[in-house]
């Protein structure tokens, strides 16, 4: 799970600047330097299929959006959060511990991605270096197609998972993962 964070300032040029879903990998390619290099801060947020196995999808996705956040080398205000939930305080004073500043205030947006511009970048940022951490995960496990896929339940990928079995990257809680689950052709499974 990989998330983003982005202060962009009050006057960025940024064409192209879009809902990360709605572009292509090579348009994210195109805008994630000049994303990083108009921002007044960026950071990013990984955790690791263990730890998403041990908390949830939803857990995991709100603490690497916590972790993104706590890396800005600027404090924000407010934290706009793309979705219907904030991230829960106890979760954002672990990161926030490392601050002499108060954790920031937040406000969820569902659509967010869409409408607000700094959720925009920073759903960029976390694609093209999601994209970026399954391609060299595919050179360490070569065979399961990581690097077109992007760990997603695509028949591709359930296949080499019957052929090959899970590799440590692979969530073995994620129903189609090991061989007596039944398999589903959605979802993300790395």
């Amino acid at each position: 799970m990989v998330a983003a964070a982005v202060i962009l300032p009050p006057v960025y040029h940024l064409p192209g600047l879009a809902d990360s879903k709605l572009l292509t990998a090579r348009q994210r390619e195109a805008l994630a330097p000049a994303i990083r290099g108009c921002a007044v801060a960026w950071g990013l947020g990984v955790v690791w299929s263990r730890r998403i196995e041990r908390v949830n999808i939803l857990q995991a996705t709100l603490e690497a959006m916590s972790r993104a956040a706590a890396t800005l080398r600027r404090p924000p205000g407010l934290l706009l959060i793309d979705g219907n939930k904030t991230i829960p305080e106890a979760l954002l004073l672990a990161w926030w511990r490392k601050s002499p500043a108060a954790p920031p205030r937040q406000r969820a947006i569902v659509g967010g991605d869409r409408c607000v511009p700094a959720i925009s970048a920073a759903s960029i940022l976390a694609k093209t270096f999601r994209d970026r951490l399954m391609a060299a995960l595919a050179r360490r496990w070569p065979g399961y197609g990581l690097e077109r896929h992007m760990g997603y339940g695509t028949a591709e990928h359930l296949a080499a998972l019957r052929r090959l079995g899970p590799c440590p990257q692979h969530r073995r809680t994620f129903r189609g993962v090991l061989p007596d689950a039944p398999a589903e052709a959605w979802g993300k499974l790395c």
